[in-house]
C-alpha cells in the first residue's frame, strides 16, 4: 500500500541527510515555533517551513493533505481567541490581542504539520528507529515509535480493503443522504478492527520468534554517518536556534497586553 504511506523517494538533499540531522530539524522547527506568540514571528517560521519542504521535494504530500490543515487552521483560530484576553475588545469576548494569539497559534499547527509531514516524507521508519537508537534512545521506544508511524497508513489501507470488499458484495455506500451513508459505514468497524487485532497479534508473534529485545547491543542493517553537509546544517540549526533564544528573552515576537 505505498500511497497509503507519506515517504517519497526522491534524490535530494535532504533525503540524504543522516536521520540524526532530519530529527534536529524537526525538533528545531517545534521550539522555535513555540518560543514566539505574534503571528508575524510564526508566519515567518512557517514560511521557512514551507521552503524546507519545497526543497525537499515534499510538497505534494502536503497538498493531500490540505483539507485536514485548513480545517485545523479554522478551528484554532477562533477557540484560542475565545480562550485568550487582552485590552483592546474588537468583538464579543475577542480582542485584537486574543485574535492575534489565535492566529498564532493556527500558524503554529500548520509550521509543525508542515515540519512533520516533511519528516516523514524524507526519512523511512528503520532510519527514524536508527536514528533514534544512534541518539541513545533505547531501542523498545524507537521501535514503538516508528511502528506507531506505520498504524495510521496501515489502518487506511485496512479500511480502504474491507470498504471494496463489501462493495463488491453490493454493498451500496454513496446512496442516501450524508446521515445514512454514515450509518451504512459503522458495521464496516468490526471487521475493520479485527483485521487490525490480528495484524497486531501476528507483528507481535513474530517478534517474539525474532528474540526481541533479549540483547541489548543490537546489529543494524543500515548504516549512518554525518556527512559534511549534516555538520553544516547542525551548524546552521544552533545558530538560529540560538538566535530565536535571544529575540525570546528581548522580548520580540510577544503580543503586550494579551492575557493568556
Amino acid at each position: 500500500m505505498p500511497e497509503y504511506y507519506l515517504y517519497l523517494d526522491r534524490e535530494t538533499v535532504f533525503h540524504r541527510l543522516d536521520p540524526r540531522t532530519k530529527i534536529s530539524i524537526l525538533f528545531a522547527s517545534f521550539v522555535a515555533s513555540i518560543l514566539f506568540r505574534h503571528p508575524a514571528y510564526v508566519l515567518a517560521i512557517l514560511l521557512l517551513v514551507c521552503f524546507h519542504a519545497a526543497a525537499a521535494r515534499s510538497l505534494s504530500n502536503v497538498r493531500r493533505l490540505w483539507w485536514l490543515m485548513l480545517l485545523i487552521f479554522l478551528f484554532s483560530v477562533p477557540i484560542w481567541a475565545l480562550y485568550a484576553g487582552g485590552q483592546t475588545r474588537l468583538w464579543g469576548k475577542i480582542t485584537t490581542q486574543s485574535l492575534q494569539y489565535g492566529l498564532a497559534n493556527a500558524l503554529r499547527i500548520q509550521a509543525m504539520l508542515v515540519s512533520g509531514i516533511t519528516f516523514l516524507s524524507t526519512t523511512k521508519n528503520e532510519e527514524i528507529a536508527l536514528g533514534l537508537a544512534r541518539l541513545r534512545v533505547p531501542f523498545a521506544v524507537s521501535f514503538t515509535l516508528s511502528t506507531a508511524l506505520r498504524l495510521v497508513p496501515t489502518l487506511v489501507g485496512t479500511a480502504s480493503r474491507v470498504v471494496e470488499a463489501q462493495q463488491a458484495r453490493g454493498l451500496d455506500l454513496k446512496r442516501g443522504r450524508l446521515r445514512e451513508r454514515v450509518r451504512r459505514h459503522i458495521p464496516l468497524l468490526g471487521p475493520i478492527l479485527l483485521v487490525t487485532l490480528r495484524n497486531a497479534n501476528q507483528l507481535a508473534m513474530a517478534l517474539e520468534a525474532k528474540g526481541f529485545g533479549a540483547r541489548k547491543d543490537r546489529s543494524f542493517l543500515l548504516d549512518i554517518r554525518f556527512s559534511l553537509v549534516d555538520w553544516a546544517l547542525m551548524v546552521l540549526l544552533l545558530l538560529l536556534l540560538l538566535l530565536a533564544f535571544l529575540l525570546r528573552i528581548q522580548g520580540k515576537g510577544q503580543i503586550p497586553g494579551l492575557m493568556a
